[in-house]
């Protein structure tokens, strides 16, 4: 019996394809695989038990065996993960990364800035860095003052935006080059367009890319089970650089992302800009930030540190938390 380690590339119904490198020779060998057990040790309870980016040890009879049982996962360094509402438990999306990459339009479908908060508030819950891409930037609507003022106020923040059009190539060559050599997952909406993204950033990578449906503005899913991929970025997005690679997760696209293990109270260590005046209030830690006096977060609001939408899109996603109640 061989012990061998890979790396999760896909997986649905407990079967996933794992993928071992020969060192020796630097190849690599896919094979499908399902659990020797029921269950991984683990402490946590998830939907899925593995995600693309999980690295894990297989056993296989024979090294040219196209099939083998995973035995162990290796501790992970991250996970991104959301709540699945309908499975009612938490659904790991990926593993192991360096950056999460926020994809958002200005329109088709509609700018939605709180569906990028709950998935910023959700980074920053997993300690993992989040990166903002804003797609679909040749369409008239990204010129609208009040998507430019979300877009601006998430750069002041700190956080990484880019602004892109897989149609027509703006801005991708600076976003090759920040990817590069980087392990990082694709997370938004049904139709925003994270499919053609890679379709361009790897003209020998062809991806399924949906239409938006005309009744409702909304995408369909084009991608229907996380997939990692290992894209060769073309040579004229960096410069003729010849040989550059990155890895990147490519998640199905969800219509609602549901917080999971943040409570409403809690939600405020998680908007980076909230984040320094919890505790800091005249009821310290028992504070809603709503309507008590000395809350040193309204004080921030007023003052316009921060910003009176983002302090919205805290209370809306806090009453979500709170009820249940998920909306746009």
């Amino acid at each position: 019996m061989n012990i061998l380690t890979g790396t999760v590339l896909s997986g649905s119904n407990n079967i996933f394809e794992v993928e071992s490198v020969n060192e020796d020779e630097g190849s690599s060998f896919i094979r499908s695989c399902s659990l020797k057990s029921k269950r991984l040790k683990s402490e946590k309870k998830y939907y899925n038990p593995l995600a693309p980016g999980d690295v894990v040890e297989i056993e296989v009879e024979d090294l040219q065996d196209k099939k083998g049982q995973i035995t162990n996962l290796v501790p992970r360094k991250n996970e991104f993960v959301r709540w699945n509402v309908k499975g009612r438990a938490p659904q790991l999306l990926a593993a192991n990364l360096d950056y999460i990459l926020l994809v958002t339009t200005p329109e088709e479908p509609d700018f939605r800035p709180r569906f990028i908060d709950r998935e910023l508030a959700q980074a920053e819950r997993q300690d993992i860095t989040p990166v903002i891409i804003v797609n679909k930037c040749d369409l008239p609507m990204a010129q609208d003052s009040d998507v430019i003022a979300r877009i601006s106020n998430w750069e002041e923040l700190g956080y990484t935006v880019f602004k892109i059009s897989a149609k027509t190539g703006e801005g991708l060559p600076e976003l090759a080059e920040f990817i590069q050599g980087k392990f990082c997952a694709l997370v938004g909406q049904s139709g925003i367009g994270k499919s053609s993204l890679i379709n361009v950033l790897d003209d020998t990578c062809v991806l399924k890319t949906g239409s938006l449906s005309k009744k409702y503005g909304k995408g369909s899913h084009t991608t229907t089970k996380g997939t990692l991929l290992h894209i060769k970025l073309k040579e004229s997005l960096m410069g003729g650089l010849p040989g550059p690679v990155t890895n990147i997760i490519d998640t199905p696209g969800v219509r609602r992302f549901v917080l999971h293990d943040i409570t409403a109270e809690d939600l405020a260590l998680y908007f980076k800009e909230m984040a320094p005046f919890v505790g800091k209030c005249t009821f310290g830690m028992s504070c809603t930030h709503t309507t008590e006096p000395g809350c040193k977060i309204l004080e921030a609001v007023y003052s316009g540190i921060i910003s009176e939408e983002r302090f919205d899109s805290w209370k809306r996603i806090s009453e979500e938390i709170r009820t249940g109640g998920w909306c746009d």
